[in-house]
């Protein structure tokens, strides 16, 4: 069940609600305009094996990451195999098709912005690029073994899709957060986080609600807040902003 606090922070489980089917792909949608978010989405897409059809992006960017499995992923027909921890990033009026040839789930955590009016557009599957299309010059996929980690004080964040990928009005970046409370911070961005690992509390001024692997989490622009590590070991998140930056930057609270 959804856990609203302070400020319109949402926090949400990433298979919470009934998801839309279409072919070998359900989703599910966690934030967006219809819960108070202005420019962000959040979707989580979940592939059974075989051949999707595709799924043609708006007038918008739109960036995945990859939690789980591995499979080949059709760019406007352009093939890249992903496999865990791996972020993409599709611009506008691209398609995606996925060709999951094994024997378990594909699990994308999707990011539109700005979200637009519409969903994105179920299509014939497409394999092969246009005739005349071009190699895009700077593959659109990013595994974050390949990201040197930068340190702020006691944690470490690396960033996957920011604007060396093309990606102008978002940046996409994993965040690893040790056992305690950081002080109370807000960004001049909107941003939506998800657990990857680890245990905590989300809080949003005096509010809070746990978190866990799978927890969905929105952030609006000039929330207090933070994220407390209650577990034994590291907590990982996935986040991503909009406008596009720098994960370092935030304005503590007195």
């Amino acid at each position: 069940m959804a856990v609203v606090l302070a400020g319109g922070c949402r926090v949400t489980n990433m298979r919470e609600g009934v998801p839309s089917v279409d072919g070998t792909l359900r989703q599910w949608p966690q934030v967006g305009h219809a819960v108070g978010a202005r420019g962000l989405s959040l979707r989580i897409l979940e592939y059974a094996p075989g051949l999707s059809h595709g799924l043609r992006n708006r007038d918008c960017d739109e960036i995945l990451y990859v939690l789980e499995g591995e499979a080949t992923l059709y760019i406007d027909g352009w093939a890249y195999h992903v496999a865990a921890e791996t972020g993409v990033y599709l611009r506008p009026g691209e398609t995606l098709t996925v060709n999951n040839m094994a024997s378990r789930l594909l699990v994308l955590v999707s990011s539109q912005c700005p979200e637009p009016e519409e969903a994105p557009e179920s299509v014939p599957a497409q394999t092969t690029p246009a005739a005349q299309a071009l190699l895009p010059a700077r593959p659109p996929t990013v595994r974050l073994a390949d990201r040197k980690a930068i340190p702020t004080a006691d944690r470490w964040y690396r960033v996957l899709i920011d604007n060396e990928v093309g990606s102008l009005r978002a940046t996409q970046f994993v965040g690893s957060i040790p056992r305690g409370r950081a002080p109370d911070h807000y960004h001049n961005y909107e941003e939506v986080l998800f657990i990857l690992r680890g245990m905590g509390r989300m809080w949003a001024g005096e509010t809070n609600t746990p978190i866990a692997p799978g927890s969905c989490i929105y952030l609006p622009k000039g929330q207090v807040h933070c994220v407390e590590n209650t577990g034994d070991g590291e907590l990982r998140l996935l986040g991503l902003f909009y406008p596009a930056g720098s994960p370092s930057v935030r304005y503590e609270v007195g």
